[in-house]
């Protein structure tokens, strides 16, 4: 039943609103999220039969996962473009959310990168050396996840649910919180893995954290920082940066 509908759903976005692929791939991420929901609930009602009441539910599911308001924000944009495309096509009457209460955002950094300038960041990574792939790898996950540096260095193959498009994340105060990642980061961060990463001779203790230096052991900060800052500069972009949250780059304070 929700096959179709997501089916239907992907044609729309593609044809209808022309979007990018990835683009396309994180709406439907959006309503697979809602779709586990209402299996792991017992509920697998149609678009048409569910309600606000329903919806606040799955928002508060998001929620108690970890998933950051942003996120939240992102998959209830998400789910209103569902239900666009289900009145045009009436598979649904009603829409429960028009009233549905996205999380309040805290107010972007001024200053930020546009999107030609990120892809001119990363066109500088010379993926044909195995530092190079690392560095395509960690670029793409920062951009996609919107990861501290900290977070990235940190970050834990363990910490890694690449099948359904998450990645678990340990912040400030050892908060953990799910977080969404992107195909492409995905993609870069198989191949990291697979190709690159199980040549290298990984130092005791150092077996599980996912990006490494050639000597096997975490990257630091100051690693990350002097690898942006020299793509930046070869990018002609002169700014430095510390993090890149969905779609921008914050400058370092």
């Amino acid at each position: 039943m929700w096959e179709a509908y997501k089916k239907g759903f992907k044609a729309w976005l593609q044809l209808e609103k022309s979007l990018a692929e990835n683009s396309v791939h994180a709406y439907l991420r959006d309503i697979d999220k809602l779709t586990n929901y209402l299996q792991s609930t017992g509920q697998l009602k149609t678009p048409e039969q569910l309600t606000l009441k329903d919806l606040e539910k799955f928002v508060q599911w998001i929620a108690e996962l970890g998933m950051t308001p942003t996120s939240q924000a992102r998959i209830i944009s998400g789910l209103r473009s569902f239900y666009k495309y289900c009145l045009l096509e009436q598979i649904s009457t009603i829409d429960p959310s028009v009233l549905l209460e996205a999380p309040k955002l805290k107010r972007a950094l001024p200053d930020v990168l546009s999107f030609v300038e990120i892809e001119k960041i990363i066109a500088e990574i010379d993926v044909s050396t195995a530092e190079g792939g690392r560095n395509k790898a960690i670029l793409e996950t920062l951009y996609s996840c919107g990861l501290r540096v900290s977070e990235l260095v940190n970050l834990k193959i363990s910490c890694l649910y690449l099948d359904i498009g998450f990645i678990r994340v340990i912040g400030k105060g050892d908060k953990e919180r799910l977080v969404p990642i992107g195909s492409d980061a995905i993609k870069f961060i198989k191949i990291y893995k697979d190709d690159i990463r199980v040549h290298i001779n990984i130092k005791t203790g150092q077996e599980d954290y996912l990006f490494l230096n050639r000597r096997g052991s975490k990257l630091s900060r100051v690693m990350i920082f002097l690898m942006l800052k020299d793509l930046a500069t070869k990018a002609a972009i002169t700014k430095i940066y510390r993090r890149i949250p969905l779609g921008t780059l914050l400058p370092h304070t």
